[in-house]
């Protein structure tokens, strides 16, 4: 039993798995993607609810001024992780990412538990971004309702979330029905994906060449109005467990994580990249470090320009332009901007939602049916639309600091995963071949595993019952319906 439950993808199998080059078939998914499309889509994934949503809560309820520190803490376990990645990704192209490294050298267990958070990781982050969407399609309303003089903007209990958690574990209606701008974008680019890849990655590049525009606009201008007052004190007083104080920037770091899962779902794509042993390691680490440099001066500048208790709001960049009538343009361009910057973050996560269906459902974990291929689109468009369906149906009910902390506590899993996966796969097939491999790993693949590790179990103290109760509800599912139509589990027969 237990042999069965830690047996492993034979890694030539993974690396065939899910995908051939294109014209092969119309079963296959479409190998179209460049080095400079995985860049893009990394940082499509990548900018965006870390700038425009999430940087005003953690700084108002954790780190203040310090939040730069956490942006580092959270961008080193991320460099040291994504290392780890590109050997894997260049290893073992295919396009369920960590969910199948686990399998290639943890087992499937294993390789259930990462799936299962990958699967929380994107669905979570699909609806916390769009409730950070919302927020910013009301703010836009607002504006363009105040340049015609009339009041364009949705009533509270059309554009706000109907649940929220109380104390972080009690849930409690707000009285609105229901957040109904997230729930069509969700389905407007649900439809996206289900189009097609090529489709999806054409309008993700014009996404972000538009929001660095904007990103670039707001740095520039805003320069002259920071204040250094503002970031003292740099590290405000602990004002108790995670609130402020050292204690508080490693809190906000995990929060933070949450900006940075971008070049995971690059490696989802790696079914449908032309040359994924060149070009998936260059689509890692280049975004990664493109949004690095990126979000430490988002959160210098943003807390220069604005005391940081004032930013745990909807739309944190809107809200410190507000302080500084000189820049009222400014704010107009940037909550416009915020609507294209997280619209992208959510097609990619919809992506990468629906190439961990396709590839859980391939090795028999998941119902068959997402693992179709649509003949005329080349997508596995029943994982899409399953996908899509979950996410909207999240979107519009739950709020979004929680469902932030969950994001980051499943990616924070999937990443120790892979950096030990990496570790143990240098020792049990040292004969692979590996065109990119991480230096000195021993100390890059034990420091990535425990920091990612210990930022979990700063959330988990938190969250606990949540994140139990989905694993758990995991498990059931295995135990029910993964364990026994596993396909290497009948191969093995």
């Amino acid at each position: 039993m237990l042999k069965r439950l830690f047996a492993t993808h034979a890694i030539g199998s993974s690396a065939d798995h899910g995908a051939a080059p294109a014209g092969e078939g119309t079963t296959s998914l479409k190998r179209v993607l460049t080095a400079r499309h995985l860049i893009t889509l990394g940082i499509g994934a990548v900018i965006g609810a870390g700038i425009f949503v999430i940087t005003g809560q953690a700084a108002a309820e954790h780190a203040g001024p310090a939040l730069v520190l956490s942006f580092i803490v959270a961008g080193i376990a991320c460099a040291l992780s994504a290392l780890c990645y590109a050997e894997f990704a260049a290893m073992i192209p295919v396009s369920g990412g960590a969910y199948a490294y686990a399998y290639a050298t943890l087992g499937e267990i294993v390789a259930w538990f990462i799936g299962w958070n990958l699967v929380l990781e994107y669905l979570f982050a699909v609806a916390s971004v769009a409730a950070g969407w919302s927020g910013y399609f009301n703010e836009c309303l607002g504006i363009i309702g105040h340049w015609l003089h009339i009041s364009l903007a949705l009533p509270g209990y059309l554009s706000q979330a109907p649940l929220t958690f109380v104390n972080g574990h009690h849930l409690e209606t707000t009285g609105a029905w229901l957040n109904l701008p997230a729930v069509l974008i969700v389905t407007a680019l649900t439809a996206l994906c289900y189009a097609g890849i090529t489709q999806s990655s054409l309008v993700n590049s014009i996404i972000v060449s538009i929001k660095l525009l904007v990103i670039a606009l707001f740095l520039i201008f805003s320069l002259r109005y920071i204040n250094t007052a503002n970031w003292h004190p740099f590290i405000p007083p602990s004002q108790g467990p995670g609130q402020f104080g050292v204690g508080g920037i490693f809190r906000a770091a995990v929060l933070v994580f949450f900006s940075y899962i971008g070049f995971d779902a690059v490696s989802t794509a790696a079914g449908e990249a032309r040359n994924p042993q060149r070009d998936l390691p260059i689509g890692i680490l280049g975004s990664l470090v493109i949004c690095t440099v990126l979000y430490i001066a988002m959160s210098l500048t943003l807390t220069g320009i604005a005391p940081y208790l004032s930013l745990n709001t909807a739309q944190p960049v809107a809200t410190a332009l507000e302080a500084h009538p000189e820049l009222l343009w400014l704010r107009a361009v940037v909550s416009f901007g915020a609507l294209a910057g997280l619209s992208s973050v959510i097609l990619v996560m919809l992506l990468g939602t629906s190439r961990i269906f396709f590839s859980m459902s391939q090795d028999g974990l998941l119902p068959r049916a997402m693992s179709k291929v649509h003949p005329r689109y080349r997508t596995p468009h029943v994982a899409t639309l399953v996908g899509g369906i979950v996410a909207a149906v999240t979107a519009g009910l739950f709020p979004v600091s929680i469902l932030g902390e969950l994001v980051s506590m499943g990616t924070l899993l999937a990443f120790a995963t892979v950096c030990i996966g990496v570790l143990v796969l240098r020792y049990t097939r040292p004969d692979l071949p590996r065109s990119f491999r991480v230096p000195a790993v021993w100390l890059v693949s034990t420091l990535g595993a425990l920091i990612c590790l210990y930022l979990f179990w700063q959330s988990f103290r938190a969250n606990w019952p949540l994140m139990l109760g989905w694993t758990l509800a995991g498990l059931l599912i295995y135990a029910i319906y993964g364990y026994r139509h596993s396909r290497l589990q009948h191969a093995s027969h």
